[in-house]
């Protein structure tokens, strides 16, 4: 027995000098590699000492090579020994043997193998951000700006469901850190990226893009541009301020001529701001319309088609559902779109002839068809706020000869929409046609035919009888397409579609009120309005149609006066100067009369929105600042910038802000409704009694035997009726008694 032990014993310490030869054989062969980087840095000492000295002070890691390797050596035997010790712990729990100290030691070994997988990280601090920002500032430093630019990474993708990546040295806890580090890149790093790539200080276009890819400096410090569009693309997405977003989209349009280094980069932004402009509140609209303007400007056609495209697709989505509240923000849209066109007329002109031929298929669709669902294509906001803004393409860009061809089939279309569904309902539609052939032609100089849209619309029944169903609600024109049958036998509706056709028909023969032949373009219309006037039982309708009338002849008069001293024929064209000096001062009767109609209908209109609030409202006016504050100081954008990140947003944190709100809002709606219930208990009764059969009768009659009486009438009317139920209800103490209410309603009926 003692033999066989001996002899094992010697087999067991042959076969671990074995396994100690081949465990040692990976570690000499690393210390070969390490000898041998060793050997190389020395030789790069001599050859270039100020870039081993820049090593020195950044990357002290990359120079101490050979420490790593021993100390990964050591690692790897730690583990294999961490290996063979969890091996015996399975062995001994197995056994079920309880030993506080092997219980000590593997808790302990398994802390150090933890630290051995998983590396720790440096967390981000403020000190380190100010060096960080000195060192930048002072000597441009670029281990700096590398060690930032990481900085900015882990800022951006901080909160990530993937988490952050094991390669990355950096951490970020803080908020105020995360704000330090987005403030300073943002504002400074366009600057930092021009001087290391020395390209100019602003601006800058494709083609210095194009060259600058070939230099030296490219191959540098390319990298660094990459990261910060990158990353902040990132970080765009995961912003959900709007205050936020709009500084970031401000900062880097400065930096958007980068843009065209990188297409993949490109689609995404102009996705991205895309989505900002159609979708965004407050300022963001702004900012995000002139990012992409300058990319437009920068890049040039490789992105402008995508954007025009963009730009139409987003601003159809949002035609929708209009209301009152919404067409200011829609007209916003309308106008950035029409400021595109201006970048590139040629292109922008492919395109609009593209999106008019659409809208000329989908009315020649309709009017073969003639079903109710191909009706509601044309007659409805989609198409309509379509054809408002090529109209207003027209309009702006009316002298450009790129433009100029357009005008006929759009006035075409308009003219075939009016006409489609002759119908009363469908009043303010056809005065929004009239409205856009009069823009036409004052910016084209071209004569269209707007009376007969106009004139046709006063020999229809409604306007010719007296109103039925009373004064009604004031209309709106400007914000309908379509009325109810019920307020089309309002005075409202009707006084609003005469004043309406007043003004708009005066706009269209005062054009013209400078012509040599407004006698005879004027001699129809005057004609259909004498006959109006004797047709009508409305005596306002007929003082407003006579002062018109008026006002035509007198302007007639004025130009046979002067057509009496030419000596010209009709064809000759010093035709065309006649009465130029006085179209210019605007002296004519019909346009001062004009004046006077514009300013009254400024006046209803007013007198309508005057108590309610127009969303859209913020983005005009933010539209105006910003023009007057586009090339401000870096210092204001500083100050703003501050403003804005100086909150506790971090990347990834808003989904748990968000749903803790959604349930506060749920909250507050189920108390609301609860609140709501109750009034609503409370006030049954009152309403009730308000709304009875007598008053409804009394107050239609009132309204069809006395049209002049305004609605402060009925309402006096209705506060009297309401006193004596309260004083009653008081006096018999009931405090939710309907029994009561209702003696005293029969009583005071009788």
């Amino acid at each position: 027995m003692g033999a066989r032990g001996s002899d094992n014993s010697d087999n067991d310490e042959v076969m671990e000098g074995e396994e100690m030869e081949e465990a040692n054989a990976p570690f000499s062969k690393s210390r070969k590699k390490a000898r041998k980087h060793v050997e190389q840095l020395q030789r790069l000492q001599e050859k270039d000492p100020e870039f081993y000295e820049f090593l020195k002070e950044h990357d002290k890691e990359l120079l101490e090579f050979d420490d790593d390797i021993d100390q990964d050596t050591e690692t790897d035997v730690d583990e294999k020994a961490l290996q063979e010790d969890d091996e015996t712990d399975v062995d001994e729990k197995a056994l079920q043997e309880d030993d506080e100290t092997d219980v000590y030691d593997k808790e302990h070994r398994a802390g150090v193998r933890r630290t051995v997988q998983e590396p720790t990280k440096n967390v981000i601090t403020m000190a380190m951000v100010d060096s960080w920002c000195s060192a930048i500032k002072e000597n441009s430093k670029l281990g700096a700006i590398r060690s930032l630019m990481r900085a900015f990474r882990t800022a951006c993708h901080h909160g990530d469901d993937g988490g952050e990546e094991p390669s990355s040295k950096f951490s970020i806890l803080s908020s105020s850190v995360f704000n330090k580090i987005m403030l300073f890149v943002l504002n400074e790093m366009d600057v930092i990226l021009r001087r290391l790539l020395k390209f100019p200080a602003s601006g800058g276009k494709k083609e210095a893009i194009i060259n600058l890819k070939s230099t030296r400096q490219w191959k540098n410090h390319g990298n660094l541009v990459k990261s910060y569009l990158g990353n902040a693309l990132h970080v765009l997405n995961q912003m959900t301020d709007t205050e936020m977003i709009s500084f970031t989209l401000r900062r880097l349009r400065y930096s958007s001529v980068f843009l065209a280094a990188f297409p993949s980069f490109l689609r995404k932004y102009i996705k991205v701001t895309l989505h900002f402009w159609g979708t965004g509140g407050g300022a963001l609209p702004v900012v995000s319309f002139l990012f992409i303007r300058d990319l437009c400007i920068r890049v040039g056609a490789d992105c402008l088609d995508e954007c025009f495209k963009g730009l139409y697709k987003a601003y159809v989505l949002n035609c929708q559902s209009v209301n009152a509240t919404k067409l200011q923000h829609l007209q916003f849209l309308a106008n950035c779109v029409i400021e595109l066109c201006g970048v590139d007329l040629p292109i922008a002109y492919q395109h609009a002839f593209v999106f008019i031929r659409q809208l000329a298929m989908i009315l020649r669709e309709a009017l073969n068809m003639k079903t109710k669902e191909s009706y509601k294509k044309v007659y409805g906001w989609k198409f309509m706020s379509c054809l408002e803004l090529w109209t207003g393409a027209i309009c702006a860009y009316s002298s450009e000869p790129d433009f100029q061809p357009l005008a006929y089939p759009l006035t075409q279309i308009i003219s075939g929409v009016a006409r489609m569904v002759p119908t009363a309902r469908y009043f303010p539609l056809r005065l929004r046609c009239a409205r856009m052939l009069n823009r036409i032609a004052a910016s084209t100089s071209m004569f269209v035919p707007v009376s007969f849209l106009l004139l046709d619309m006063l020999e229809m029944k409604e306007l010719n009888r007296r109103p039925t169903g009373g004064v009604g609600k004031a209309v709106d024109l400007h914000t309908l397409l379509k009325v109810q049958k019920p307020v089309l036998k309002t005075r409202a509706f009707q006084e609003a579609c005469v004043f309406s056709v007043i003004e708009e028909l005066a706009e269209h023969l005062a054009q013209w009120s400078y012509s040599i032949a407004f006698f005879e373009l004027a001699f129809i219309p005057t004609v259909r309005l004498r006959s109006f006037c004797k047709i009508t039982k409305v005596e306002r309708f007929r003082r407003e149609m006579r002062e018109l009338i008026c006002q035509i002849e007198a302007n007639a008069e004025f130009t046979n006066s002067r057509r009496m001293t030419v000596s010209f024929l009709p064809n000759d064209p010093a035709a065309a100067s006649f009465l130029e000096a006085e179209k210019e001062s605007g002296t004519s009767p019909l346009s001062q009369y004009v004046v006077t109609l514009r300013q009254r209908a400024q006046q209803r209109s007013d007198s309508m929105v005057e108590s309610s609030v127009i969303v859209g409202a913020h983005s005009s006016v933010f539209g105006r600042k910003k023009s007057e504050s586009d090339d401000d100081d870096d210092v204001q954008d500083e100050e703003e910038g501050a403003a804005v990140f100086s909150s506790s947003w971090l990347p990834g944190s808003s989904t748990k802000s968000e749903n803790l709100k959604q349930v506060k809002s749920k909250k507050r709606k189920r108390h609301g409704k609860q609140q709501e219930e109750v009034a609503l208990d409370e006030d049954v009764v009152e309403e009730l009694v308000l709304s009875s059969d007598e008053d409804d009768s009394m107050s239609d009659t009132a309204f069809t035997e006395e049209e002049d009486k305004s609605r402060l009438v009925s309402s006096k009317q209705g506060t009297q009726k309401q006193k004596p139920f309260k004083d009653s209800s008081k006096n018999k103490g009931h405090s939710h008694g309907k029994k009561p209410k209702k003696r005293k309603r029969t009583k005071q009926a009788k």
